[in-house]
């Protein structure tokens, strides 16, 4: 099915990112660039920051590149307001504290509304406070010449009414990632990628960094194996700092489960790894939104252990998809593993299960169409005739091996952070 074409002509619109990760926010931000024209809307890309964005999306629109110099080079947004008038943009979207302070001045500069995407409880992102503080700081000014706030879960909306963000300006419209047909589902499950030298495998997909308690789960396997349990860990992702990743493998070292972790380290080939899991943990500590990775592994059928954290809740039912456990608890996690683990508990019915509640509630289709709303709505667009589900299952489908676009590099002065 062809999606319904708007009976008005594409706005423009500058989504303004950092851009030195291709984490759960850059997917989102890359998802919504391959699917908003489906609903009238076209998408550029301004990049502050080097890094893994731009060599590792997957959309085919055009990346301007303006590197700042740091975090006070405020010449940028200059530069960023001219292309903005000369490609006739008609809306700016923002995505994190330092996007948020470059796009309020081009705003200002431009006289165009602006939208930010609110992924994560600023305030607490990050095991750094000074960086939270800072961040926090930035984004509270910044957000005075903002017209539009999304969230993207319940929880992310709660914690910014509760710095005194509500009412209309504020909108929820939850995170969402491409369905897997059954069919995809069963070419994915034959990829020889990875094999299990474990009788049960358990999975987790992150940027690798303090807040997302990796430690945990180490610690929660090294019980596990004590009590018996052949079991490990297929790790995938790359690491926020090569100290850090010292620290986890250090980590594993000490409990002697070295040989039950297996670090794929930064992979665009989540997919082909996540069915060699029998289950997907995320036992993040605090500072998420709603994590694409639960999202992609529900699509994907595998049942879910987290932590009780923003967003989590929102998109796993204890019990039903997976396990909702104590953050910060190797015991309460190690529990939680248990009690899906045991003879009575069907996986591939719970993980069914996940996978339905993924199609229904948490598509890149609902995400975008959530979107475009918020658009139509600042830009006083009427209600139009919006793509089903059915329109997008080729899109879907080629998520994975979209080609890379070429990059228009507006400056590349090194970025000192």
């Amino acid at each position: 099915m062809i999606p319904t074409v708007p009976p008005f002509a594409p706005a423009k619109c500058l989504h303004l990112i950092n851009g030195e990760h291709y984490s759960g926010a850059e997917r989102v931000q890359d998802l919504l660039a391959m699917s908003l024209p489906k609903f009238g809307y076209e998408v550029e890309f301004a990049t502050l920051k080097a890094g893994k964005f731009i060599p590792n999306r997957r959309s085919t629109v055009s990346v301007h590149e303006f590197l700042m110099r740091g975090r006070l080079d405020f010449s940028t947004a200059k530069k960023i307001a001219q292309t903005v008038r000369q490609g006739g943009f008609e809306l700016l979207h923002a995505h994190t504290p330092r996007s948020l302070m470059v796009a309020a001045q081009v705003a200002q500069q431009t006289r165009l509304p602006l939208l930010y995407h609110v992924h994560s409880p600023v305030g607490r992102d990050s095991t750094r406070w000074l960086q939270n503080k800072l961040n926090l700081w930035i984004e509270q000014f910044s957000l005075r010449h903002v017209t539009k706030m999304i969230a993207v879960s319940d929880n992310i909306a709660e914690y910014m009414a509760e710095l005194g963000y509500r009412g209309d300006r504020l909108t929820v419209v939850p995170n969402g990632v491409p369905v897997i047909s059954d069919d995809q589902n069963a070419a994915l499950s034959g990829s020889r990628i990875y094999k299990s030298p474990w009788q049960w495998t358990l999975g987790t997909v992150a940027l690798f960094r303090p807040r997302k308690g990796t430690e945990v789960l180490l610690e929660a396997v090294a019980q596990l194996k004590a009590e018996g349990w052949d079991i490990g860990v297929l790790a995938v992702g790359g690491f926020e700092t090569v100290e850090y990743e010292q620290s986890l493998r250090a980590k594993a070292e000490q409990l002697q489960i070295s040989d039950r972790v297996h670090w794929t380290g930064f992979t665009q080939q989540v997919n082909e790894y996540v069915p060699h899991m029998d289950v997907f943990v995320l036992p993040s500590l605090f500072g998420e939104g709603l994590p694409m990775v639960i999202l992609e592994a529900m699509a994907l059928g595998r049942p879910v252990v987290a932590s009780r954290v923003e967003g989590i809740s929102q998109a796993i039912r204890d019990g039903v998809d997976g396990k909702i456990v104590q953050p910060g608890c190797s015991r309460a996690l190690a529990k939680g593993l248990l009690d899906l683990l045991q003879p009575s508990v069907d996986l591939r019915a719970m993980g069914r299960e996940a996978q339905q509640r993924q199609r229904a509630h948490f598509s890149d289709l609902s995400m975008c169409r959530g979107t475009a709303a918020v658009y139509d709505q600042v830009l006083g667009r009427p209600v139009r005739s919006q793509p089903t589900l059915a329109s997008t299952t080729a899109a879907s489908a080629a998520w994975p091996t979209l080609q890379l676009p070429a990059v228009h590099a507006a400056n590349t002065p090194v970025d000192t952070h």
